[in-house]
C-alpha cells in the first residue's frame, strides 16, 4: 500500500456497534472512500476490518490508519510487555485483519509518550508491521521534535480542524516539513454547519453545509475524515470531493471570526 494518504477518509470514533461500524465502512468504500480511520481506544478495530472484508474493494486499495492509546506508549526492547507500543500495534494489526497497518499514529503526546515510543515505531516500520508513522494532537513544536527523531517516515499529524478552528499555523508548519494534516471533526461537532458563512456557500452551490466544510478543508490542503454511522450520510459527505469551491467561497468560510476547540482533555498538550 502506498504511503500517500487519500484525500478524504471515514472517521469511526464512537461507532462501536459491530454491524453499524462494519456497514458504515462498507458503504464508505462503495461510495469511493479509500481511507478508513480508527484507533485502539475506539474499540472497533475488528469491526473496521470486517467492514473492509465485506466490501468488494481489494484490501490493497484501502488505506487504514489506527492509533496507539495513551496507556500503550511505553517500549521494552524485549517486546514482551503486552501493553507496550510494539505489542499493542501487533494486536491492532491482527484485529484489523491486515498484513501491515498503513499508518500508525501516536494518539496523544500524553502519559508515557517519550523517545521510547518513537523507537518502537521505528522498529515496527523496520519489521513491516506498519507502512508509515503518524502523530495526532501534536503541537508544532512536538511535531518538529518527532520528525527529527524518527527514522521511519512521519507522514501526518491528525488534529481537530474545521471553520471554527482552522489550524493555519499547523498547516504552514506541516507543509514546511512535508507532512499531511489530517483533519478530524471537520464539521466542528456539527457546530460549523450553522455558521452563516458556511450556509451561504452551501446555498450558492446547492450543496449541504457538511459538504462545504469538507470541501473547504480539502481546498486548504488538509485531508478531512468526517465520521458518520449512517451509510446515507457517508455517501452524502463523499460528494464534497466533487464540490469545487472558488477563492471567494474559501475566503467566505475563512472569514468566520469565532474560534472554538471541542476536543481538549486534561492530558492534552499546551496548545
Amino acid at each position: 500500500m502506498t504511503e500517500e494518504i487519500p484525500r478524504i477518509g471515514l472517521g469511526t470514533w464512537k461507532n462501536q456497534e459491530k454491524n453499524s461500524c462494519a456497514n458504515a465502512v462498507e458503504a464508505a468504500l462503495e461510495a469511493g472512500y479509500r481511507h478508513i480511520d480508527t484507533a485502539q481506544i475506539y474499540g472497533n478495530e475488528r469491526h473496521v476490518g470486517e467492514g473492509i472484508e465485506k466490501s468488494d474493494v481489494p484490501r490493497d486499495e484501502v488505506f487504514v490508519a489506527t492509533k496507539l492509546w495513551n496507556t500503550n506508549l511505553t517500549y521494552n526492547e524485549t517486546g514482551k510487555h503486552q501493553d507496550d507500543a510494539y505489542q499493542s500495534a501487533l494486536r491492532s494489526r491482527d484485529l484489523l485483519g491486515a498484513e501491515a497497518i498503513d499508518l500508525l499514529y501516536v494518539h496523544w503526546p500524553a502519559e508515557d509518550y517519550d523517545d521510547g515510543t518513537l523507537a518502537a515505531l521505528d522498529r515496527l516500520y523496520e519489521e513491516d508491521v506498519i507502512e508509515a508513522v503518524g502523530v495526532s494532537n501534536f503541537t508544532p513544536e512536538l511535531l518538529r521534535d518527532a520528525e527529527r527523531k524518527l527514522d521511519a517516515p512521519l507522514i501526518a499529524n491528525q488534529v481537530e480542524a474545521h471553520p471554527l478552528l482552522p489550524q493555519d499555523e499547523m498547516l504552514s508548519v506541516a507543509e514546511d516539513l512535508g507532512i499531511d494534516v489530517v483533519a478530524y471533526s471537520p464539521l466542528g461537532h456539527g457546530n460549523a454547519l450553522d455558521l452563516p458563512e458556511v450556509q451561504e456557500v452551501a446555498e450558492k452551490h446547492g450543496a449541504t453545509p457538511a459538504q462545504v466544510c469538507i470541501a473547504w478543508s480539502l481546498e486548504r490542503g488538509a485531508k478531512p475524515i468526517p465520521k458518520s454511522e449512517s451509510p446515507e450520510r457517508v455517501r452524502e459527505n463523499y460528494g464534497a470531493v466533487g464540490l469545487d469551491l472558488d477563492d471567494e467561497d474559501v475566503e467566505m468560510v475563512n472569514s468566520v471570526g469565532e474560534r472554538q476547540r471541542f476536543i481538549d482533555p486534561d492530558f492534552a498538550p499546551d496548545w
